[in-house]
């Protein structure tokens, strides 16, 4: 399933300890995609937070519970704490794709290796929510969310590149909410 390093564990049962975690287990999730890679949570649960459908990694002194749709994902992860000089936190380092379906996997090739590196000069990227009935499912973020010129940048750029690149693509929706944009980088 998953490994824990021994740094990873130790961190755990030191944040355990400091919030009188007794009978605690870490709860480890999947909770979407991104622009680089997939997004995860993790957080301390008691006793009464399990569910029956968890697998359960016993490490003796720590439990680390993962939902049955988060397993597969995680399969052969690691689980490690990195400190450098400017940071520390824990990492996920994941073999798995992001996606099965191999047209999706196709389309975030394209999205990870043309369309981001050409938005973010401005800020910007793009997710893939979901490929269904040859339709990509996107959403813009950072300088694109709440941008003047998303349309441009959709039909001329993203749309164009993912049409051109994945022949099995018919159509590329925008579902982000635009009027929602922090900090776009054309202001209306």
């Amino acid at each position: 399933m998953i490994s824990v390093t021994k740094i990873a564990k130790e961190k755990i049962l030191e944040t355990m300890k400091a919030e009188g975690g007794e009978g605690m287990a870490l709860r480890l999730a999947v909770d979407g995609r991104g622009p680089f890679g997939f997004h995860y949570t993790l957080g301390l649960v008691s006793p009464e937070d399990r569910n029956p459908d968890d697998s359960v990694v016993d490490l003796d002194d720590l439990q680390v519970l993962i939902d049955a749709e988060s397993a597969p994902k995680l399969q052969d992860s690691t689980l490690d704490f990195v400190e450098d000089n400017f940071r520390g936190g824990f990492k996920i380092d994941n073999p798995n794709p992001l996606w099965t379906d191999p047209v999706a996997q196709s389309v975030q090739d394209v999205i990870d290796n043309k369309v981001n590196p050409g938005i973010a000069a401005h800020g910007g990227f793009v997710i893939l929510l979901d490929v269904k009935d040859s339709t990509a499912y996107i959403q813009f973020g950072g300088g694109c969310q709440g941008c003047r010129m998303v349309d441009a940048t959709l039909k001329g750029g993203v749309e164009a590149t993912i049409l051109e690149e994945v022949p099995q693509i018919k159509q590329v929706l925008d579902t982000t909410d635009h009027a929602e944009g922090k900090n776009p980088y054309y202001r209306g």
